[in-house]
């Protein structure tokens, strides 16, 4: 489905002023930040030229809320986009290290503290802080204003917001999950490169059968994995658009007439099954069309508000109907499917939408019935950590997405690429998988291609980093060709394949980097210190005697720095593209590097390929 809600409920707050409840930090060891502020909304987006963060801004015209909640709870259910927050509190301990903490916002967040700009946070549901101390806390009274960014579904502040000890910050940081580990994954699944294909758009066909004739151009690419969007056949009743959603699900157990039939879908699976890839299909488990045959035979399966009447997931999803697993016949239904598909069908597991809106011990069930098949992939459109300890093996990495465009634009420094690494650690089990991505169907249809979104360059140097960073890369059907177009969910929008071979020649080398260097696909990840640090982003991947590393310049012009290199990498350097040769001196190195261009060097001695 629109996957904006699950993926990124994340807003950008504004703390307030008023209605504070002063306390004073050096008598408690935090301070709470719950409790009202003041909201208003900015759907003509003014907020920002208008100065609304400012310190001393009027906000009598405010209303009062409560933090935290999400604003449907405010009545604005149908709302997207800007939501303002202000709150003021007390501050008397100056000598005190402090920080501002936020537990989760949806989806994105800009804070000011007296008129100051704090910084910015991307990404939904996942905690932030900003070190105050050090930029305009002052003694005594303090204005937050939280600038809330929706980009679907909920928004607001919906998580614990509190002014806290420096020192506790990690505390507050660590979830439960941390300490533990994630559950056992398949080698194929932590090597592989997962392409998601949306039939529709994929060929002008539009079929199994068309898919199955290019399989060999996604092994070329080295694609492992083939996600298939719904493969169902789409609701007629409230449909949107002339074709409807592939998300708006008529029935389970079929395949859509538009796509051929299911003996042509057994065929696919065999003929990748052939060429040593797995396939996986969409699972779309929290609603069904409004014509899915449950809502006529179940109808007590769904969701239904204060009339009884069947009620949507949310406003905007106006073409489907909530499932409620309250009902355990439902699950056991759910859980029959799927196993239907895997046993009968041949598939290799499933890309769960929106996974977070289906209760999480249900996919816990749902994977042990599935294994004692045969080994299969979950991928969960989420990012709860406690997803990675039984039923999934990967949650989708919308933290690097997000922040992708900032670097690339210059407002953010490429550090927080290793600040995202760090909060992973800090959330999730140990071996959690992560899906990497600079685009995908939602991302393309509602925000932009990517080629257009980073430019066509910054495209090249997103995909190098989604290749390269820890965690399992994905390909969006089209990205090798430089698609600009955004492939509407709802029509037939084709991918021109027949230009911009440089995007193919880039992702093919970049599938074999993958494929020829287990440093990419399991080996340590190491920050590489250089010169240019606030633009230039260095790490390296060490697997054994594997070393590979990366330099990439996100900024829009030509950087030269000196970087520090692994332990035990002297001597001779490939840059792997070009070919060039670099000579290393004592762990360190001198290079150049075009405006968002990228080098990966690759030791000449040691290189073990596994």
């Amino acid at each position: 489905m629109n996957s904006l809600t699950a993926e990124s409920l994340c807003r950008v707050l504004l703390v307030s002023l008023l209605f504070a409840s002063a306390c004073s930090l050096k008598e408690e060891p935090s301070v709470s930040l719950e409790g009202q502020w003041l909201f208003k909304t900015d759907s003509l987006g003014v907020g920002l030229s208008e100065g609304w963060f400012a310190e001393g801004y009027d906000r009598s015209g405010w209303s009062s809320v409560h933090v935290p909640a999400s604003w449907d709870t405010y009545g604005l259910e149908a709302y997207d986009g800007a939501g303002w927050f202000a709150k003021s509190f007390t501050f008397t301990d100056t000598t005190q290290r402090v920080a501002l903490f936020f537990g989760g916002i949806d989806d994105d967040a800009e804070v000011w503290l007296n008129g100051k700009k704090l910084g910015v946070h991307f990404g939904y549901s996942e905690p932030f802080y900003f070190d105050i101390n050090n930029t305009v806390a002052k003694s005594g009274e303090n204005e937050l204003v939280v600038r809330v960014n929706d980009h679907g579904g909920p928004g607001g502040i919906y998580k614990t917001v509190a002014v806290t000890p420096i020192e506790r910050v990690q505390e507050l940081l660590k979830s439960k999950y941390a300490e533990l580990d994630a559950r056992p994954t398949a080698d194929w699944v932590r090597d592989g490169v997962v392409y998601e294909v949306y039939l529709r758009s994929f060929s002008q066909e539009g079929t199994f059968k068309a898919l199955e004739h290019r399989l060999g151009e996604l092994k070329e690419l080295g694609v492992s994995i083939i996600w298939l969007m719904p493969i169902h056949p789409v609701g007629e009743l409230n449909r949107k658009g002339t074709l409807g959603s592939p998300y708006a699900v008529q029935d389970y157990y079929e395949v859509n007439p538009e796509f051929g039939t299911l003996e042509d879908f057994k065929s696919l699976v065999k003929a990748a099954h052939d060429q040593g890839m797995r396939i996986i299909i969409d699972l779309v488990a929290n609603h069904t069309a409004w014509d899915c045959k449950l809502v006529m035979e179940h109808p007590e399966w769904f969701t239904t508000n204060a009339e009884g009447a069947l009620v949507s997931p949310n406003a905007d999803w106006t073409d489907v109907a909530d499932l409620n697993y309250n009902h355990h016949e439902l699950r056991k239904y759910m859980i029959e499917m799927m196993k239907y598909w895997v046993r009968d069908i041949g598939i290799d597991g499933f890309r769960c939408d929106v996974a977070e809106l289906v209760p999480t011990d249900f996919w816990e069930r749902a994977r042990k019935e599935l294994d004692k098949i045969k080994p299969i992939l979950m991928i969960s459109e989420g990012t709860l950590p406690e997803h990675h300890l039984e039923a999934f093996d990967m949650t989708y990495s919308w933290s690097v997405y997000d922040m992708l465009g900032p670097t690339i634009n210059g407002t953010t420094p490429v550090a927080v690429f290793d600040e995202i690494l760090q909060a992973e650690s800090y959330r999730f089990p140990k071996g959690s998988l992560r899906l990497r991505f600079n685009t995908n169907h939602d991302k393309n249809a509602y925000d932009a291609p990517a080629v257009l979104k980073y430019g066509r360059q910054g495209a090249k140097a997103a995909a190098v980093l989604i290749f390269t960073f820890p965690g399992v890369p994905l390909v969006y059907n089209g990205e090798e060709a430089g698609n600009d177009k955004k492939l509407d969910l709802f029509e037939k929008v084709g991918i021109d394949w027949r230009g911009n071979h440089d995007f193919r020649d880039l992702y093919q080398k970049l599938g074999a980097l993958r494929r020829d260097h287990a440093a990419l696909r399991r080996g340590e990840y190491l920050t590489l210190k250089n010169s240019g640090s606030a633009k230039v982003f260095s790490f390296a991947r060490q697997y054994g005697g594997d070393v590979v590393v990366v330099i990439i310049n996100f900024d829009q012009t030509p950087q030269t720095v000196e970087m520090s290199l692994p332990p035990d990498v002297t001597g001779e350097l490939i840059e792997y593209f070009s070919g060039m040769s670099f000579l290393a001196g004592q762990r360190t190195l001198r290079l150049s590097v075009d405006p968002l261009g990228y080098k990966i060097l690759l030791p000449t001695s040691g290189a073990a390929r596994q």
